[in-house]
């Protein structure tokens, strides 16, 4: 239970996990348009109330949604092209998809360049042919999101002058900020500057859209928020005081988690570590903004390795793999006082997989923040029924998922897991294992948890090959697409039915 009297509890629910991108959709990829309104109209059909999905900012390195370059942005892939088109933005040419544009797997390459040329079209027609009232809704947008908008342009803007290196191997006047420096860089790239306060404009006005027609239809959003920010970020550029850096730009420390189920050695992510104490000396106002925009785009955001906030694990930058690391505390409890204090109570649930200590539990609890249970994770030890993860363990503020976008699929999870999981899950669930997936979205269904949560893959009994990420490696993830043809009327007969008995329908 919560500590604080000011959390309450989340109401029974629940939903499924699934990135944009894997909408279906013509141009490669998915986004913002019909197919995400389509979604919605299925989860309602389907008695679900919360459509999860990751990170809504730009891709990184491995087309990683953890990685973005700013802790503000969206993702101008996601942008719906369409809608720039019914604008009068681009050509009905415009929108004719090119050759290796996929329907089942995202093909970055392909998508990336294809869809960044049709923005620049969108952006150049509409420099030339804009209606007063759409430049006046730009110029309110541009000054609305002025503290995060300015700084993440000119960065952008910037990374394409240098080819997409990182900004501390720019010209020092630029990469130390240099006030000059800065104002002739402003002038010399306006015009670049000006794409991407229209492409982030595009992104929030159809993300707009997007989010009050599923509110509508009763399908509340929940954002997924990396704890970490990528070195390569306008974040890290505008405010390198707040992140430990040496005095060339370099992380001294980079973040990761030791040795785990997923990795023997750990994982070395590499984003730089805060410089906490300099958050706590301004009152913690930088998290305090992003969670403030955070929230203006979801419902609900889990906070990915919610640990972190309680210790995090430092590796020395110079250390190839997470395996010389060290906890260090991290001041939690505080920062989250200041957010309450400035926000008031937020609907966040907590990543807290992995090495999980007491103190990170209290932190959790203290919040009424909800952790997460994964039934992949429950099966197969010899310990008395102790698994935390195993349905009986379950407490009302945590959230149940068969398995989450680091998992494999069940059925793939299935396919190759011992013997020993096996025969556990089969004696401890009363079932042959012949319908693995829909086995696993039942007892989490059934779980005493508020909120269970199921992958479209597990929901669509998708063998491994539909994986979305691998952690630990850098290539082959992200890229999972499904089509309205697999999905069946029995699907979303059958969650509603699962909300139906076991009281998850919404009210």
């Amino acid at each position: 239970m919560s500590a604080n009297p000011n959390v309450s509890r989340f109401p029974r629910a629940s939903g499924v996990l699934l990135h944009l991108t894997s909408l279906p959709g013509p141009h490669g990829s998915g986004d913002l348009g019909p197919a995400a309104y389509h979604f919605v109209d299925w989860l309602h059909s389907a008695g679900q109330s919360l459509w999860q999905f990751l990170p809504l900012g730009d891709i990184g390195l491995g087309h990683s949604p953890y990685m973005s370059r700013s802790a503000f942005a969206g993702n101008v892939l996601l942008i719906d092209l369409a809608e720039l088109h019914q604008r009068g933005w681009l050509d009905a040419a415009d929108l004719t998809p090119t050759e290796g544009l996929s329907d089942d797997r995202v093909a970055f390459d392909r998508v990336i360049p294809f869809r960044m040329e049709r923005l620049r079209r969108a952006a150049a027609r509409f420099a030339a042919s804009a209606t007063p009232q759409e430049r006046a809704e730009l110029a309110a947008f541009r000054l609305e999101h002025a503290a995060w908008l300015d700084d993440y342009a000119l960065f952008m803007a910037l990374s394409e002058q240098f080819g997409e290196q990182s900004w501390n191997t720019w010209e020092p006047p630029l990469a130390q900020r240099e006030a000059a420096a800065l104002q002739t860089a402003r002038a010399e790239h306006a015009q670049h500057i000006d794409f991407w306060v229209f492409a982030q404009w595009c992104f929030f006005r159809q993300w707009a859209a997007l989010r009050a027609y599923a509110n509508g239809k009763g399908v509340k959003l929940v954002g997924d928020m990396p704890i970490f920010i990528s070195l390569n970020s306008a974040d890290v550029w505008a405010r390198p005081d707040l992140f430990q850096l040496d005095d060339t730009g370099q992380p001294t420390v980079v973040a990761g988690v030791p040795p785990d189920y997923f990795s023997a050695t750990g994982q070395r992510w590499g984003n730089p570590h805060y410089r906490w104490a300099a958050h706590q000396a301004e009152g913690f106002a930088w998290w305090i903004a992003r969670l403030r925009a955070t929230f203006a785009l979801v419902d609900m955001v889990r906070i990915d390795h919610f640990r972190g906030f309680e210790s995090c694990w430092e590796i020395p930058a110079e250390e190839p793999t997470a395996i010389g690391g060290r906890w260090v505390p991290a001041p939690g409890a505080a920062l989250f006082d200041a957010v309450f204090q400035a926000l008031g109570p937020l609907p966040i649930i907590a990543e807290d997989l992995g090495v999980i200590t007491p103190e990170v539990t209290a932190l959790r609890q203290r919040f009424g923040f909800p952790g997460m249970r994964i039934l992949q994770f429950a099966w197969g030890e010899d310990n008395g029924g102790k698994n935390a993860y195993l349905p009986h363990n379950h407490t009302h503020d945590t959230v149940v998922y068969p398995g989450t976008h680091d998992n494999d699929t069940t059925v793939g999870w299935w396919h190759n897991a011992p013997e020993t999981v096996r025969h556990h899950l089969r004696d401890y669930l009363a079932c042959d294992g012949g319908d693995i997936a829909w086995t696993l979205i039942r007892a989490a269904s059934a779980s005493v948890a508020d909120i269970a949560l199921f992958t479209m893959q597990d929901v669509l009994r998708l063998d491994g090959t539909h994986r979305m990420n691998t952690p630990g490696t850098a290539e082959g993830n992200w890229g999972w697409r499904f089509t309205w043809a697999q999905v069946q009327p029995h699907h979303a007969d059958g969650l509603k039915h699962f909300g139906l008995l076991y009281n998850r329908l919404p009210s």
